[in-house]
């Protein structure tokens, strides 16, 4: 059975960006999840900063359940929490009006005297000024210090607002000293491992070095998960180059980087992450606060639509809901959102010609920077990126109905997805593991097939699934993207056939 997000249901249009959806109490039930995958979403998160592990494991297997019963490919990528600031626990929420003085104290006891909070880093007092700004939970309340010493960090508070127990803290303009990695991603990450997921997202990388040790961590495992590397910390914009060249994908969580910069930065810094990503052929997500009304609310803004708007016509390859599909009122609903909103966007740009192939994008720069890991294409890789490039542009050219892409690791269809074709690219793999991967590309609709040792067994094997399920009709041209045998070798070709 086609799910209705997919090619070829009723007649609808296949949308193109993907869509991540964090799972959380409101949507963690096994009828939630297929809600959610039935309508279209691709990858579903696991917040590691929230929940036990052994919560996360329930979620997962509810993931998998569905999958296996519905021939799913839902992809399950787990967000590690970083090393963050937090508040501590207070027995009663603390009511701020402006001007009012609280301090924040690195001192550890049971009891702290009236108007003083804990703070988990215990650096804090080294990390800040007289002067700085602290943002509590991103901006909802802003302090500002006063006065610091060796313990005591004495702040001013610029709002009316309430201070909860372990709410996230940013110094605004700042990033502080913390490790890379800790101890407790580390363990969540061998549990992620365990339960055999298909993304990590590295939280508040500020450097490529921490990406390269998980992936050489990975590698060791035997483990073939991506790395996602989120950018939400000041101090990883300088880095930008050798983060995006290092990580399997780029995460814009936009959030705290928004709590680390003048907010007015975030959208041109958006614009210029995906650009760099698309240039370089990495997969890049949009995320935080894309409908964040909706967690509340049963309608989005017009001004969080036009946000949407801004990513797809970007040509993010996915976009993500946090808190409106974890603990929100309206999960579906917004879901319901983003899809529609996606969807419209994208038919507009076809109508327009926009992000089409073009070459423009197709031709992905590794860096070679002194510092950076080297990531000059062998002969072979560019000898993949041109026909990949080549099979785009003759596909719209040629208005195929799609490009049929025989793909063992999920390369070719990648790099075919950076390229932007106007038909809906069909890959075929005979990796289940491989087909969830696929599902955060730009485009890319991943099939199972059994692959022969002769490719065009394996062609004709998916030509004949496509039929079946309706997704391509006889006398319909399409683009194939294959190696073929000829004289005792493998070669790549782009074929035009007509089925």
């Amino acid at each position: 059975m086609i799910r209705q997000h997919e090619v070829g249901e009723s007649g609808r249009r296949p949308r193109k960006t993907k869509i991540v959806c964090t799972i959380g109490p409101a949507t963690a039930s096994f009828d939630a999840i297929r809600r959610l995958a039935e309508m279209g979403m691709n990858v579903a998160r696991l917040n590691m900063s929230h929940g036990t592990q052994e919560w996360h494991g329930g979620v997962i297997n509810r993931i998998k359940r569905y999958n296996k019963k519905n021939a799913g490919s839902v992809a399950i990528l787990l967000d590690t929490r970083g090393a963050e600031i937090r508040s501590g626990d207070l027995k009663h929420d603390l009511v701020l009006r402006v001007g009012d003085n609280l301090t924040l104290t690195t001192r550890r006891q049971a009891e702290l005297e009236p108007g003083c909070v804990e703070v988990s880093h215990d650096g804090f007092a080294d990390e800040v000024a007289p002067g700085d700004i602290i943002l509590v939970d991103g901006g909802m309340l802003r302090l500002k210090v006063v006065e610091v010493d060796r313990t005591e960090v004495r702040c001013q508070s610029l709002d009316e607002g309430v201070l909860g127990s372990r709410r996230h803290l940013n110094i605004r303009g700042k990033s502080a000293a913390l490790p890379a990695i800790t101890e407790q991603d580390w363990d969540d990450i061998d549990f992620g491992i365990g339960q055999r997921i298909d993304f990590i997202a590295l939280s508040f990388v500020r450097a490529a070095e921490p990406i390269i040790e998980l992936q050489r961590y990975l590698k060791d495992r035997k483990v073939a998960v991506d790395v996602m590397a989120k950018i939400e910390s000041a101090a990883s914009i300088p880095k930008l180059d050798s983060i995006i060249a290092a990580a399997d994908g780029i995460m814009i969580a936009r959030g705290d980087l928004g709590a680390e910069l003048p907010y007015e930065e975030v959208p041109l810094l958006q614009d210029e992450i995906v650009g760099k990503c698309r240039r370089t052929a990495k997969p890049v997500l949009v995320a935080t606060h894309m409908l964040e009304s909706m967690i509340v609310n049963p309608t989005p803004t017009r001004a969080e639509v036009t946000d949407i708007t801004y990513a797809v016509q970007q040509g993010a390859d996915a976009i993500m809901l946090s808190g409106e599909t974890a603990t929100g009122r309206y999960p579906f609903k917004a879901m319901e959102v983003m899809d529609a909103v996606a969807r419209r966007i994208e038919r507009h740009q076809e109508w327009q010609g926009i992000n089409q192939a073009s070459g423009r994008y197709c031709e992905p720069k590794w860096s070679e920077k002194k510092g950076e890991r080297a990531r000059a294409p062998e002969p072979r890789i560019r000898s993949k990126v041109e026909i990949s490039r080549s099979a785009a542009i003759l596909g719209n050219n040629l208005e195929a109905a799609a490009t049929l892409v025989i793909t063992r690791r999920g390369l070719m269809a990648a790099l075919l997805s950076n390229c932007r074709p106007a038909s809906p690219i069909l890959a075929f793999t005979n990796t289940t593991s491989v087909r969830r991967s696929l599902g955060i590309y730009w485009g890319v609709h991943a099939f199972i097939v059994k692959l022969s040792s002769d490719p065009e067994v394996s062609i004709q094997r998916a030509v004949e699934q496509m039929l079946r399920k309706g997704i391509i009709r006889q006398g319909q041209r399409v683009i194939v993207l294959s190696d073929i045998l000829a004289g005792g070798q493998f070669v790549e070709t782009v074929q035009v056939r007509v089925i």
